[in-house]
């Protein structure tokens, strides 16, 4: 009584072992959680059997209903400490938000449940701070188009991730999504980036080499997470050294940088020369898919499975050799040693030389045309080939369990380093596409201004450039809520006249600005906003009972009671969802209060 709901949420990609969690505290903190996790399009979402299912989670598709007991905090905090193998959870920052530490405990306890085991990937939790950054909700991003095209089945060339996607690795390209979504809202941290964009971008020699290094480094992330969940194979653990075998050279590229965020990542990065070693001792070179048949282990490594492979090697020799013995001790020229999976081995006599087999041979199969026989010989010769074969892919999945357990030991130097290489790429990307893209580098202010002279559109720019289609018309913009400027335009003009361009442009700036990223325009002064909002064309959900006039009105209350002095709100065809006079009171009512 008396407190402020506090709604959390844990989101986990058990593929990764990517776990993060947040708190939302207020009247709107149950449609932050909500828009968070839609936002985060996950494939499976988990809520208490006791709670109501939002109507947005409709379209996520698997909706799991998880007991109450287990959103218990006395179950579910232990949970989490026992996973990251920790007393507290203080050094994570989740000892004042234990909502967040109960929601990711009810996740842990669902994959262990399902998965049978225990995830020994997902090492770390992060919480993260909503003051930390601009906010977007699910709306904002679905109408800028930031991640995923507007329309189902439209082109994905018409989003802001496709139009920034040069990143090298699928680290890179994730953290490019993540910062799309979560741009900065720290002057320090932004101009830290800007810093580092600045150096790559004007040295081309030294940006190309530090992209060129990435080439061959696959998704550690991933590569760990197989092994932690038991279903990587030989092949991706050596997929997994060849890429950290790139990291020097990575590492080597990076020393050139002088920028102090550029020292900090490669600070961070562990080339990792003991786990690439101890893997590349022991796998083969092109170890086969999986250890069935065995071949995975290096020779050398185990002295009698290299023992036990030789008696394997010689075994046709030595067939070839009881053969012949046996040719010459019966007179049988036509006399044959074989083997097939049922009978073992045998000796082959066709019908018409029976006669000349020997009294020690005993029958073991008669055919048509001939008589199978086994001799002491030949049965304990069997029993050492076939148990020296079991025997090896025993000592093989023996040696590739210690070889598995070793790696994951280095699981968190692993991630650690994967996340040094994300950014690494992410900056470099930044400054390539700057460099490409004629972008410049924005200046933060104090004020509550943003100012940009020959703005575009990074997206449409782009487009037009691929389709061919002419060149993008740069516009400028002057919004000044802190000085003799405007604090807000109010833009009419004809259909297909490009005001949704211009409001979607002003948008994307803004955005890219507090990304970290240079952007298109001449020049562009901004102070930081802390939310951008967007209430965008017409639409409707009669499924839920919502008609296009009511989506606009929820859509434009959620704005007006959130939004504070320093959010970017762009509201296009306002009032439309009604009759012309009703939404021009509306709009008219709307624009004053904001203006006010």
């Amino acid at each position: 009584p008396g407190k402020a709901p506090v709604c959390a949420v844990a989101l986990l990609d058990v593929s990764t072992g990517e776990f993060r969690t947040a708190e939302f505290q207020g009247p709107a903190a149950r449609q932050q959680a909500v828009d968070e996790i839609v936002k985060a399009g996950p494939s499976e979402v988990l809520v208490a059997e006791s709670a109501d299912l939002p109507a947005q989670f409709e379209r996520i598709p698997a909706r799991t209903r998880v007991p109450d007991w287990v959103w218990a905090r006395d179950f579910a905090v232990p949970l989490v400490e026992r996973q990251l193998n920790v007393r507290s959870l203080e050094g994570f920052g989740l000892d004042r938000h234990p909502a967040a530490a109960i929601a990711a405990g009810a996740v842990l306890h669902y994959v262990r449940t399902t998965q049978k085991i225990e995830a020994l990937h997902i090492d770390s939790l992060r919480f993260e701070e909503h003051s930390t950054a601009l906010e977007l909700d699910q709306v904002t991003v679905r109408n800028l188009e930031l991640v995923e095209p507007l329309f189902v089945g439209q082109d994905s060339r018409a989003t802001l991730f496709h139009a920034f996607d040069a990143c090298q690795t699928p680290m890179g390209k994730r953290l490019l999504r993540t910062t799309i979504l979560r741009p900065l809202l720290d002057a320090v941290a932004l101009e830290a980036r800007y810093e580092a964009v600045a150096e790559a971008h004007g040295d081309l020699l030294r940006r190309e080499e530090i992209r060129r290094a990435f080439a061959g480094i696959l998704d550690l992330e991933r590569l760990l997470a197989r092994l932690s969940l038991d279903s990587a194979g030989p092949r991706d653990v050596r997929a997994l050294a060849a890429s950290l075998s790139r990291l020097p050279g990575l590492e080597s590229a990076l020393a050139a940088m002088h920028a102090a965020l550029w020292r900090t990542v490669a600070a961070r990065l562990d080339v990792l020369t003991d786990v690439t070693a101890r893997i590349s001792a022991t796998l083969v070179e092109e170890p086969p898919l999986t250890l069935v048949d065995g071949g995975a282990i290096a020779a050398g490594v185990d002295a009698e499975l290299d023992e036990l492979r030789t008696i394997s090697k010689t075994g046709r020799q030595a067939i070839a050799a009881i053969e012949e013995r046996e040719r010459q001790r019966t007179g049988i020229a036509s006399l044959k040693v074989r083997y097939n999976s049922v009978f073992g081995y045998y000796i082959e006599i066709t019908k018409a030389n029976m006669a000349l087999a020997p009294a020690d041979y005993e029958r073991k199969q008669t055919l048509v045309n001939a008589e199978r026989f086994t001799t002491p010989e030949l049965k304990e010769y069997e029993r050492k080939i076939l148990t020296a074969h079991d025997r090896s892919i025993e000592i093989e999945k023996r040696i590739f369990v210690e070889l598995r357990r070793a790696v994951l030991e280095a699981a968190g130097r692993i991630r650690r380093t994967s996340a040094a290489v994300a950014e690494a790429d992410l900056l470099a990307n930044f400054a390539h596409l700057a460099a490409l893209r004629r972008y410049v580098r924005p200046l933060i202010v104090e004020e509550r201004v943003v100012e940009a002279v020959a703005g575009r559109h990074p997206v449409i720019e782009q487009w037009m450039e691929e389709t061919r289609e002419g060149r993008f018309i740069a516009n400028d913009l002057y919004l000044n809520a802190s000085g003799d400027g405007p604090s807000l335009l109010l833009i009419t003009g004809p259909n297909m006249g490009g005001k949704s361009t211009y409001l979607r442009q002003a948008a994307m700036l803004v955005l890219l600005a507090q990304m970290g990223s240079y952007v298109p325009a001449e020049s562009l002064r901004f102070g930081l906003v802390d939310r951008i909002y967007t209430r965008i064309g017409a639409s409707d959900n009669v499924a839920r009972g919502r008609s296009t006039f009511m989506v606009e009105m929820t859509e434009t209350a959620t704005i007006l009671n959130t939004a504070t002095n320093k959010s970017l709100i762009l509201l296009d065809e306002m009032g439309r969802g009604t009759a012309t006079f009703d939404g021009l009171s509306l709009a008219w009512a709307t624009v004053e209060y904001l203006h006010a």
